[in-house]
């Protein structure tokens, strides 16, 4: 907290620093000015222009500075207002702080009873363990049994919140899980959220309770705050008390972990002592069993053993590892928690202090800005505003002279000269007003001196009477009068001088505006002159013509706009050209880029194969090295397991990160779905590359030939191209004079426009001279009138606080206008940056794709390439290749099953990963939205109850305020009543009177306030911030409401005292005549007379300040009433304001990107939200500042008032209406809230419905996309249908070519011919031929003539010519047939050759007319199909400008609609409030004169009273008079005493008449001045409209001119462009040539890489011959394992006896092995049970050799059938290799679920999800499982199965059904073996090992008794019923292996111990002592 507030006292130093630096240099910036100002001198100039141009140059540097003195004067503002809010931020947020500290301290103090409870169950824990381990060294066969702990009591929750908590659900458990700790964390929260919400109800009732006993006792409240601080101290104590236990609990704590950390080492030390023994053990048996046998194949498995355990070793030092971490990790969080909670409770102590100290410092604060606010502030105000005037006339001079000087430049206009008259004018104006100011500022000054001197005297004075000391404050509160008549007054002036500033800077633009734009037609007119000489006489005529023809012009503008819009249409027909020609340059450019890509894709093609031939080769070397790769996936299991604990620490660290990512993932998810569209879109157009590539293959030679027909059509179409320029610029030209039209129309209106704006110029040059001489004469009334405003301005004083606050909230809400604005333009930039950054971040995205695809092919190739190796190594390793490799069989499917583990393993470990994310961000999802629905409902209820307690504090304060008022005035009436008697009482009774009617008249008003806010309805957004403003004028109407009650306490209590002296005066007056009377004497009746007379002239002065206090008060109704109305109209102007800044705000959200709406969407909720914020701060601060003046209130009537009276009925009933509307207000801002929430729940949905759409318009997109591409397909066929077309026809004319050789040679051989035949007759086919060539030679120029009207008739055009094509072909044949003929008959004469050359001629010539022909009309088909489709482009641009004209006319309809609906309303709510006005006016006026006739009736009843009394005592006087005989001069005095009576009631009725007279003319003025007030507002708003309009035509000519001059810029532009586009063509063209060179290059390049690519074929062939010829060695060696065959068949009687003795030589081994282990593990063997199976296994193996002696005799007989018996070995292998995946699997989840009761507690549920992940569970399924578990306890199934499968020793498992087949297929292995051995004849016969042999001969001999069973049928016996026997047989291998290498050297993985492949099982507590047998007794036993 205390660095919070440093820091905002940083930042409030810096701001200040900056104010001060920037206000100092703007002051040397003035000061500079007014030295060149005054440095300069006036020149005159005689030339116009020259003084034009100086004034321009100086225009634009007071334009300069102007600017930079606004933009820092508008920062200074900012940062005032900035300030101010920080200011009242800090002080909320202090206060809110507090109460948050408060709550998080409660928060702390549940969590920490929950850590105790949590400690106790980790000390049970503990103990636990402990008994554990003692157990386990006594017993160390029995397994731990898991007890539950008891549930614990939070001692200091209950100590704290006085009541006990129950057991706890969450901690009756030992073990906690991470899920645990989860959900006892959702628990802490649920439970805090409850205490919070029953401390709120305490309070509430609390707070209930308090008001009904202030309500019955009024003096309770002391005793109230005694008992909240003793119950504060009481807490403190408690706090103290708490943190010594807390202290207490984490050192023992700390303790415990200590401990946990010992026993959890010495366990650690006491397994590795265990192991280091068993492996002892296992090397003394291996060195045991070395001696007797000779094998080698025992060392690799103990090896692999030792290799298992050390494995093993290294996993339990992780799992310690992870343990430590973790213990050190929750002391951390311990230690986290400790630090929070001192910090916590520090942070409390300073805050209280804080609180403490600003409390002091505010009141301090305001003392002294009470005093201060008068004196020091208003004086620097005056001297720094006046030097600002001055500094602003000199400016305003400076900038006058250098328009003067300005005026030289341009030549002289009419519009200058005005424009000149004017400023002159201005600066007249602007000196008098300076002078008048420079007057008024001496006044003040000689004013101020004299308040000072009297100040002086009065400090001087003050030792003097009380007298004097009266008369002195009197003086000073008229000076003080005086004061603020002047602050009054120079208010009003610097308004005024703001108004002539603004007209100033008004009328300096429009000069600005009018020389820009003279400027603009002198440029124009240079260039025009030629046409305006011609013009000029029609232009006189339309002058003329023009004040007549205004309205003709309205529609000539209107005309001129359909004119621009035509222009706009033109010119988009323009850029719709050159967007065709664009696109016609795009396409070449296309097509060469297509063909560089296709060079490109193929020589990355041939890089990926020359890439795979590299690694190909590098896998056949690594084939070799597969077996150490085994090794490596191992110690990658390994480092995977070590990274899935990285993963779950890394959860715990995620999950505070998480929140912040929620947002990211969000934006992520929506870029990774476009991402995922733009993929899809990326594969599709990786399939059309691929096409591509295919047909570019095909293509590249059709390229060569293309071009030249292309280079043809491209000619053509430039010439087409030029053609259609000229004709563009034929239009263009046009389009320009018809431009030139316009401008010279242009030209002419605004030549008509200027005149006029020169005679609105002059009249309201005029209008300000009469208003200054109407502002000089009412400145003199305001001095006659400043007199009876003096009493006025007493009030004033008292409201300038209240008007202090409401001109703060207008200058916070002109800041809020600001910030708006601003966001409006950051929204924009941040738009534009985010669209950026998005961009870029999709292109990185895409190149990760682009690389990840790349990664996946390469991995999918190499994987490929792995299981081919695979293949042949197995094809390699099934042949006998050597004897030096006979083990690589078992190796390959050791390694393939390796393989698939660590693949499943990596699938599992993986499928975790994802699962393990799922569930963080599903977790965090539901917490974060958990945490915002608390934060609502918290805050809710806090306002709420803030609301409630704020209205029953200032209702119960009101009440007592009110009965002290009464109590207090009756017993003013009373002691009046009984000190005055009855001659004194009238007077008080009527001043009593007029107060109550006071009370009442103010009560009514506040009512009808309160009725007229309530009417505000609550509908949308706008309305409620409108409804947080009028709460705000609520609370500030109750503020003033308060201060009027506390100046009428101050002036009542001054009046009370008034009264008690004037009755002490009169009681004096009374006794003094009363002594008179008694001593009269005749003597001492002159002295009575003056007596009287200065009696009277006491009355009268005493009445004369009751009337002038009455005057007053009805004063100070009527100046607040008008100072609320008009406050009033100032909050309407501002909410309309606030709305057409949304409108604009919505405006620009529509207008801007729908990709970017629904952060649009989400940035105008944040600025909604901190609005409502802001406001409910102000209500906040508003409030606050109502129960401080309460609390005075309090105070001071608790001064006044010595008993409280009872409250009135009427009073409250008052306030239960009031609390009635207070809820429904609640009601209203709850419904208000929902509303909001909808919406923005709406604009949530409405942003998915545009995802959607945008969705789908991308896929119509793509699909647009592919029509296109197709299109471009179809168009590629067309063309290669016209290529094929052309080949036909060259082809026929080589067949020309070859007829028209024939006809030569017929030629030659006519002369020979011709001496022997005399005449031939012609063939009819010849005459055929004749007479069907001139109806072709008709129809060729017909259809070469024959018009192209359309599509259709080209088409068929293009038929006729190809059957024309076809008939011409077939007239060929004939041609060439009887050529043939003509050649055999040789009998044709010349004129026949001569007609037959004639034809043939003929024949080239049409069919080259043919092609000619064709070629043209393909040319048309393709210019037709361009502009039809430019034509439809046209159109849709056409039809699309169309509809979005259309709906800007619509728009701009509805706007007008909506501005028009607003304007009549805003004016009815005027006339209204004015109606309203002028009838409380009204009201007032009629109870001011009741008042006045009241009052009068009042003094004439109190005359007559001492009227009556006079006369009593003279007839008093008169009856002594008689007794004593004094008649005569009693007659005497009764005269006099009737004239001095008489004269009295004239005086009295001569005031009463002066008074009326004076109450009228009060009356009068008052209305004269509202009048006064109105006209001067309409007088503004209509000046307002005026300047609107100005403005508005100003614009439009504006937008006019720029217009014009953009058409003629794009004119240009456009033609440039063209001029552009013809070089782009040029250019292109030899891109295009260059583009053929290059394809021509790569070509020759690809072929040399065919040929690279044909070397590396031969090199594979190469391989593939060497690889056919180890085919042959693999045939030459099966020849030789038949020659084998053949010598077994012969040597089968031999080998049958050897077989018999190697069996029997077996079995001796094995009885002897098995007598040595029956004698070393005699504990082992003592299970009857099991003896009996392994007799069963041995008869069974017997069974089973009977069965193989059988087949080897049928072997002897079946020669023959040799080749099936290797058949059958390899198929039976593959059996055995594909039964062996899923035992593994098997024996691998025993393992796991013997290892799930050796794990620690804390690690039993990795296990259990293990077992779920290898049994194909989901994750999520598991984990539920787990949690609903977890809370019932985790080993509760365990523990539960186990106690119901207690009696079953063995359970009934499935029998697996390849499980006889074990021994059968190492039998048949051994037996290939035997077979490779013998197939090589260099070395002797191989010896079968005797262990491997004697298990298969005879029975063994005893089965009874216990050294009986043989171990080879136990461990065969085990190893066939792993997966029947009970689970807890299955580790006996892996703790001492009995085994001796069962399966021999190539025995099965079935075979070998278990250990190899799971060492899982090794924590099992064994000692060195027990022995197996023991423990297999116990496991059997349960």
């Amino acid at each position: 907290m205390s660095s919070w507030l440093g820091g905002l006292g940083s930042g409030l130093g810096q701001s200040l620093g900056q104010v001060s630096g920037s206000l100092s240099s703007f002051t040397g910036q003035i000061t500079d000015f007014t030295k060149d100002m005054l440095l300069e001198g006036v020149e005159e100039v005689g030339d116009a222009a020259t003084e034009l141009q100086v004034s321009n140059s100086r225009l634009a540097e007071v334009e300069a500075a102007f600017a930079t003195q606004k933009s820092e004067y508008d920062r200074l503002r900012k940062l005032y207002a900035e300030l101010e809010e920080k200011l009242e931020a800090s002080e909320i947020q202090i206060k809110g702080q507090s109460a948050e500290y408060r709550t998080l301290l409660q928060q702390k103090d549940v969590e920490i009873s929950h850590l105790k409870a949590r400690q106790s169950g980790l000390q049970e824990e503990v103990q636990k363990l402990q008994l554990s381990a003692q157990s386990a060294s006594v017993g160390p066969a029995l397994l731990p049994v898991t007890t539950t702990s008891s549930t614990t009591t939070s001692s200091s929750a209950s100590s704290y919140l006085s009541r006990p908590s129950g057991t706890h659900q969450g901690f009756h458990d030992d073990e906690m899980d991470f899920s645990d700790v989860i959900w006892s964390q959702q628990e802490i929260n649920r439970l805090s959220t409850e205490v919070m919400r029953l401390e709120a109800e305490v309070a509430h009732w609390r707070r209930m309770s308090q008001a009904s006993t202030a309500a019955v006792a009024g003096n309770g409240d002391q005793g109230e705050i005694l008992k909240l601080q003793r119950t504060i101290k009481e807490l403190r104590e408690e706090m103290s008390r708490e943190v010594d236990e807390h202290q207490h609990e984490l050192a023992a704590l700390q303790d415990a972990q200590r401990q946990k950390m010992a026993d959890i080492t010495r366990r650690h030390r006491e397994d590795l002592a265990e192991y280091e023994e068993r492996i002892e053990e296992l090397e003394e048996q291996i060195g045991g069993q070395a001696t007797s046998h000779s094998d080698a194949s025992r060392l690799p498995e103990l090896q692999k053993t030792i290799s298992s355990l050390q494995e093993a070793v290294d996993q339990r030092e992780k799992q310690l590892a992870e343990l430590s971490a973790k213990l050190e990790e929750a002391q951390r969080i311990q230690a986290s928690l400790q630090l929070e909670k001192d910090d916590a409770q520090e942070e409390n102590a300073g805050l209280l202090q804080n609180y403490t100290r600003l409390q002091a410092s505010v009141t301090e604060l305001q003392t002294r800005v009470q005093e201060q606010e008068g004196k020091a502030l208003q004086k620097a105000q005056l001297d720094h505003e006046i030097q600002m005037l001055r500094q602003n006339l000199e400016g305003a001079e400076k900038e006058i002279e250098r328009l003067k000087s300005l005026a030289e430049a341009e030549p002289k206009e009419e519009v200058e000269h005005a424009d000149i008259l004017e400023l002159n004018t201005i600066i007249g104006t602007l000196r008098l007003e300076k002078e008048v100011l420079e007057e008024e500022k001496l006044n003040l000054q000689e004013r101020l001196k004299m308040t000072e001197e009297q100040l002086v005297r009065n400090k001087e004075d003050e030792s003097g009477e009380s007298e004097s000391l009266e008369e002195l404050k009197e003086e000073l509160e008229r000076r003080e009068k005086a004061l603020r008549n002047t602050e009054e007054e120079r208010d009003t002036l610097i308004s005024e001088l703001e108004e002539l500033d603004r007209q100033n800077q008004e009328a300096t633009q429009h000069m600005i505006s009018v020389k820009d734009q003279l400027s603009g037609q002198l440029k124009q007119a240079e260039a025009e002159l030629t046409r305006l000489t011609a013009e000029l006489n029609t232009t006189k005529d339309q002058k003329r013509t023009l004040g007549q023809e205004l309205e003709i012009q309205k529609e000539k503008i209107s005309q001129s706009a359909f004119t621009l819009n035509d222009l706009h249409m033109t010119k988009q027909q323009l850029e719709g050209t050159v967007k065709e020609l664009k696109d016609k340059l795009g396409h070449a450019q296309e097509q060469s880029r297509e063909t560089r890509r296709e060079i490109t894709e193929l020589k990355k093609t041939l890089q990926e194969r020359e890439d795979q031939l590299s690694v190909a080769k590098a896998e056949l070397d690594q084939a070799g090295d597969r077996g150490s790769d085994a090794e490596g996936t191992k110690e990658k299991l390994a480092g995977k397991e070590r990274e899935l604990s990285d993963l779950r620490r890394e959860m715990d660290e995620m999950r505070s990160s998480q929140e912040k990512a929620m947002s990211e993932d969000y934006e992520l998810k929506m870029d990774n779905r476009k991402l995922k569209a733009e993929s899809e879109q990326a594969l599709g157009k990786v399939e059309e590359l691929t096409k591509q590539m295919k047909e570019s293959q095909a293509a590249l030679n059709r390229t060569v030939r293309e071009k030249d027909t292309r280079i043809e059509a491209l000619k053509l179409e430039k010439s087409q191209l030029e053609g259609e320029l000229r004709q563009a610029e034929s239009t263009l030209t046009e389009q320009a004079k018809q431009y030139q039209q316009t401008i010279e129309e242009l030209t002419r209106a605004r030549s008509m426009d200027a005149s006029a704006l020169q005679r609105e110029h002059e009249r309201a040059i005029r209008l300000n001279q009469e208003k200054d001489m109407e502002m000089s004469q009412l400145k003199r009334d305001m001095e006659q009138l400043a007199s009876d405003h003096r009493d006025t301005n007493e009030m004033l004083s008292i409201t300038v606080a209240g008007q202090k606050q409401l001109t703060d909230l207008l200058h916070e809400k002109d800041v809020f206008m600001d910030t708006l604005k601003q966001n409006a333009s950051d929204l924009q930039t941040e738009m534009e940056n985010s669209i950026s950054v998005a961009t870029k971040e999709v292109e990185a995205l895409r190149q990760a794709l682009e690389e990840k695809d790349k990664q996946l092919g390469g991995m999918k190739e190499e994987n490929s390439h792995l299981k081919e190796e695979i293949d042949r190594l197995r094809d390699q390793q099934s042949r006998p290749q050597s004897l030096a490799e006979p083990r690589t069989l078992d190796i390959i499917t050791e390694l393939e099953t390796e393989i698939t583990q660590l693949k499943s393993s990596r699938n599992g470990l993986e499928e975790e990963v994802l699962t393990l994310r799922r569930t963080m961000e599903e977790q965090q999802a539901s917490l974060l939205l958990s945490q915002q629905s608390l934060q609502a409902q918290q805050s809710e209820l806090e306002q709420a109850h803030v609301r409630h307690q704020q209205t029953t504090l200032n209702y119960d304060k009101l009440i007592h305020a009110r009965d002290e008022d009464i109590s207090r005035l009756q017993q003013t009436v009373e002691q009046l009543s009984e000190s005055r008697g009855r001659a004194d009482s009238p007077p008080v009774q009527g001043e009593v009177i007029l107060q109550e009617e006071k009370t009442q008249t103010l009560n009514q008003e506040n009512g009808n306030e309160k009725h007229d806010l309530s009417k505000v309805e609550i509908e949308k957004l706008v309305r409620g911030i409108k409804e947080k403003e009028t709460e705000i004028i609520q609370l500030n109407e109750k503020n003033l409401s308060l201060t009027r009650q506390l100046d009428q306490l101050v002036v009542s209590r001054d009046e009370v005292g008034k009264l008690s002296q004037m009755i002490l005066q009169k009681d004096l007056e009374i006794q003094a005549l009363h002594a008179r009377v008694s001593m009269g004497v005749g003597g001492g009746h002159s002295q009575d007379v003056m007596f009287l007379q200065q009696q009277l002239q006491a009355y009268a002065v005493e009445r004369e300040q009751v009337l002038a206090v009455l005057n007053e008060k009805t004063r100070e109704n009527s100046q607040l009433r008008s100072d609320y109305h008009r406050l009033m109209d100032i909050m309407a102007g501002k909410e309309a304001a606030l709305l057409k800044l949304q409108q604009e705000n919505q405006r620009l959200s529509n207008m801007s990107d729908p990709s970017g709406s629904q952060e649009m969407f989400k940035e105008t909720i944040q600025n909604l939200s901190r609005i409502i914020r802001e406001k409910d701060i102000e209500i906040d601060a508003l409030t606050q500042k109502c129960q401080t003046l309460v609390a005075v209130l309090q105070s001071s009537e608790a001064e006044s008032s010595a008993g409280s009276g009872g409250v009135s009925s009427n009073q409250f009933e008052e306030l239960l209406q009031e609390r009635d509307t207070l809820k429904q207000q609640v009601k209203k801002v709850e419904e208000w809230k929902q509303q909001v929430i909808t919406t923005v729940k709406n604009m949530q949905h409405e942003s998915a419905q545009l995802q959607e759409e945008l969705i789908k318009l991308q896929s119509q997109v793509t699909a647009d996309s592919d029509c296109s591409s197709k299109l471009s397909v179809d168009y590629t066929r067309l063309i290669q249908s016209y290529e094929l077309k052309e080949r036909r026809l060259g082809s026929l004319s080589q067949e020309l070519a070859q007829v028209q050789q024939t006809i030569t040679q017929l030629s030659t051989t006519k002369d020979v011919l011709l001496g022997k035949l005399d005449s031939v007759a012609q063939t009819p086919e010849v005459i055929a031929a004749q007479s069907s060539e001139p109806p072709l030679i008709a129809d060729a120029p017909t259809h070469q003539t024959s018009p192209m009207v359309n599509n259709e008739k080209l088409q068929e055009e293009c038929i006729r010519l190809r059957a024309q094509l076809a008939e011409r072909e077939k007239m060929i044949r004939t041609i060439q047939e009887n050529n043939h003929r003509l050649s055999n008959s040789a009998s044709a004469s010349e004129s026949e050759q001569r007609s037959q050359a004639e034809e043939v001629r003929l024949v080239r010539e049409r069919l080259e007319a043919l092609q000619r022909s064709v070629r043209e009309k393909d040319l048309l088909i393709k210019t037709k199909g361009d502009q039809l489709s430019q034509v439809s482009e046209a159109l849709r641009n056409r039809e699309n400008d169309n509809e979005v004209l259309k709906q800007a006319v619509t728009n701009l309809k509805e706007r007008a609609l909506i501005l028009e609906m607003d304007s009549k309303k805003l004016k009815e709510e005027n006339e209204l409030v004015a109606a309203r006005s002028r009838e409380k006016e009204s009201e007032f006026r009629a109870l001011q004169e009741t008042n006045m006739q009241v009052s009068l009736l009042l003094r004439e009843k109190e005359f007559e009273l001492s009227a009556v009394s006079e006369k009593a005592a003279t007839m008093e006087k008169m009856l002594k008079d008689k007794d004593q005989g004094k008649s005569g001069e009693l007659n005497q005095l009764l005269n006099e005493m009737k004239s001095m009576q008489d004269k009295a009631v004239a005086f009295q009725q001569e005031r009463d008449q002066v008074m009326m007279a004076l109450k009228q003319k009060q009356m009068e003025t008052t209305a004269v001045q509202t009048e006064l007030q109105h006209m001067r507002d309409k007088e503004q708003r209509l000046n307002l409209e005026l300047e609107r309009l100005r403005n508005h035509l100003l614009e439009i000519e504006d937008s006019y001119t720029r217009e014009a001059l953009a058409a003629e810029d794009r004119e240009s532009e456009l033609r440039r462009r063209v001029a552009i586009l013809d070089e782009k063509l040029a250019t292109s063209s030899s891109a295009v040539e260059n583009a053929s060179q290059q394809a021509s290059m790569q070509v020759e390049s690809l072929q040399e890489q065919l040929n690279g690519v044909v070397k590396q074929r031969d090199d594979a062939l190469i391989r593939l011959r060497t690889s056919q010829e180890q085919v042959n060695q693999y045939a030459v060696s099966l020849s030789n394992l038949q020659m084998v065959l053949e010598q077994f068949q012969q040597d089968e009687k031999t080998m049958y006896a050897t077989e018999l003795e190697r069996h029997k030589k077996e079995k001796e081994e094995w009885r002897r092995k098995a007598q040595r282990l029956e004698d070393q593990a005699s504990a082992l063997q003592i299970n009857l049970d099991e003896a009996n199976a392994a007799l069963d296994s041995a008869s069974r193996l017997t069974d089973q050799l009977d069965q193989k002696e059988e087949q080897i005799e049928e072997l002897k007989k079946q020669v023959n059938v040799r080749q099936e018996m290797l058949d059958e070995a390899q198929r039976k292998l593959m059996t055995l290799l594909n039964s062996t995946e899923g035992k593994i699997d098997k024996v691998l989840m025993r393992n796991l679920f013997l290892g799930y009761f050796h794990t620690p507690k804390t690690k039993r549920a990795d296990v259990l999800r293990l077992m779920g992940s290898v049994l194909g569970l989901n994750r999520e399924d598991v984990d539920k499982m787990l949690e609903e578990d977890g809370r019932h306890g985790v080993t509760g199934w365990m523990s539960s199965w186990l106690g119901g499968r207690g009696a079953q020793s063995v359970p009934n498992t499935p029998q697996r059904p390849n499980s006889d087949q074990g021994l059968n297929s190492s039998f048949s292995e051994m037996f290939v073996k035997f077979l490779e051995v013998e197939s090589t004849p260099s070395l002797p016969a191989p010896k079968l090992s005797a262990h491997d042999m004697k298990a298969l001969s005879a029975p063994p001999q005893r089965r009874t008794s216990s050294t009986a069973s043989s171990t080879a049928a136990g461990a065969a016996a085990v190893s066939k019923r792993a997966g029947d026997s009970n689970p807890f047989l299955a580790p006996r291998s892996a703790a001492v292996p009995l085994l001796a290498g069962s399966g021999g050297s190539g025995g099965h993985l079935l075979m070998k111990p278990i250990s190899d492949a799971l060492p899982s099982f090794t924590p099992l507590p064994v000692s060195a002592d027990a022995s197996a047998g023991a423990v297999l007794k116990d496991l059997l036993k349960q």
